[in-house]
């Protein structure tokens, strides 16, 4: 007999507020458990969605303290240059740096710094393979796009070896008046470069959440068919701290057998996997192997799952049951879905989440990827679901390298939609008034830390005047 019981939202309850001894929100610690063995400084994580997460939203994700998911719906070469690119933006030195033949074109080297969205290569030689030079854009800026490399490139290129600091790094590059050190070996051969750029952004986003190396920490999507396993090992070789497993239905044996696969192939990789909504779901996942859980079914702006399915649960009730289970296993929750404002987000770490999944509020933001449309004299970018019909085909189309034209769209079930955001500029300040408002959280809960704040957390259930009266009322909004 079918089983009835309350599910609730973070529109249904407010946090009570206790005594606060804190008095200024920079007293708050906003440090938190992405997996078992990754650490952010701030609990928000970028949504692996195709208009959501790339290499730009990433780094703008690890400057702020959290973390980006790169989107699977790539190819795995490109997926994995997303990585790189990532992962070579905030390292004080670059392990393997992009480099050119001197007998290429000033073309080539243009397009290729182009592509590779660098301001500079380094010149070896293709034979032995030693440094010959560096060029740069300045060296090409006037130059005839038929010279040679070798025609234009800067010859006398000041070095440093394997073991220099970045006081010492910073103390050449002042002394020479350059912006790039190469990292030479014993043997000559090029081991790295130290840029300028690198060691600003290092003191620019000290709160920036970096991996050992001190590169920015990013994550990685793979699915649950087909090719997951080859590109799981190819966004590892590339650095991605994290893989997860992107399914709708996470409490399946399609995820928790993918989830095996990779760790028993990959024992050392952080794997997160969902989406699950239930207690069951986490405590499967995680018996399969798993380092963190995604929670949320359904609850997402552009998911139709609960319309077209009828499952799900909502989204508070489903992170307090499986965080529950995430405390009894020592795997943190991540909330997934469902977050519109910083109440929300403060709301759903309050009831037992380490870290809050984010899409829309990410979305038509300089940094996810898609052009800025026009309609009606006002700007937006798309944002859509990962189940969308247009998902769905695009997903089709990278997959077997086209669609025909005989395709019955009826063979595609959306469980999302496809949608237009308002252009928000940078996503910079969207981070900061979401790290803001959940500072405030902490301290009206009377927290230092999300830790405490779960501890001290006392719900209250509001009915629908309650709702109408913790929102604008009884005035014009400007």
């Amino acid at each position: 007999m079918a089983e009835f019981r309350e599910g609730l939202t973070f529109d249904d309850v407010l946090l009570v507020p206790k005594y606060s001894d804190i008095t200024s929100r920079s007293q708050t610690d906003l440090t938190t458990k992405l997996s078992r063995n990754i650490t952010l400084n701030m609990p928000f994580v970028s949504a692996n969605m195709d208009t959501v997460t790339e290499s730009a939203m990433a780094v703008a994700m690890s400057r702020a303290g959290g973390i980006g998911i790169i989107h699977r719906f790539l190819s795995i070469a490109d997926q994995t240059e997303e990585v790189l690119r990532a992962k070579r933006s905030g390292s004080v030195m670059i392990e393997h740096p992009y480099t050119i033949s001197a007998d290429r074109t000033v073309q080539e080297a243009r397009e290729y710094s182009e592509d590779r969205q660098v301001s500079g290569l380094l010149v070896l030689d293709k034979d032995t393979g030693r440094l010959e030079g560096i060029i740069t854009g300045r060296d090409i800026l006037f130059a005839d796009p038929a010279d040679r490399v070798r025609d234009v490139m800067t010859k006398d290129v000041v070095t440093a070896g394997p073991g220099v600091g970045r006081d010492e790094a910073k103390r050449i590059l002042h002394d020479n008046r350059i912006e790039k050190l190469p990292i030479l070996d014993e043997k000559d051969t090029v081991c790295g470069l130290v840029t300028s750029r690198d060691i600003i952004n290092t003191s620019d986003y000290p709160n920036m959440s970096v991996d050992g190396k001190g590169r920015p920490l990013v994550g990685a999507a793979v699915g649950v068919k087909g090719d997951f396993m080859e590109r799981g090992e190819a966004l590892l070789g590339a650095g991605a701290d994290v893989l997860v497993v992107d399914i709708a239905h996470g409490h399946s044996e399609n995820a928790m057998g993918t989830v095996r696969n990779i760790k028993k192939a990959f024992p050392d990789c952080e794997l997160i996997a969902g989406n699950v909504a239930t207690a069951q779901g986490a405590q499967d996942l995680i018996k399969a192997g798993v380092d963190a859980v995604k929670v949320g079914v359904g609850s997402g702006s552009i998911c139709i799952t609960r319309v077209i399915t009828g499952s799900g649960v909502p989204q508070l009730t489903a992170v307090i049951d499986c965080a529950k289970v995430g405390r009894e296993n020592d795997v943190p929750i991540i909330s997934d879905g469902g977050t519109r404002t910083s109440g929300d987000a403060a709301k759903a770490l309050a009831a037992g989440a380490s870290s809050v999944m984010v899409g829309s509020m990410l979305g038509g933001t300089d940094e996810s990827p898609g052009t800025v449309l026009t309609k009606n004299g006002k700007r937006f970018k798309v944002y859509r679901g990962m189940a969308s019909l247009a998902a769905s085909i695009g997903r089709k189309s990278k997959e077997t390298g086209y669609v025909s034209l005989d395709d019955d769209l009826n063979d595609y079930v959306a469980e999302g939609v496809e949608a237009m955001v308002p252009y928000k500029g940078g996503v910079t300040d969207i981070l900061k008034q979401l790290a803001g408002g959940l500072r405030s959280g902490l301290s009206y809960c009377g927290a230092h830390t999300i830790p405490q704040m779960q501890q001290n957390a006392e719900f209250v259930k509001m009915s629908r005047a309650g709702f109408a009266e913790s929102n604008p009322h009884d005035v014009s909004v400007m």
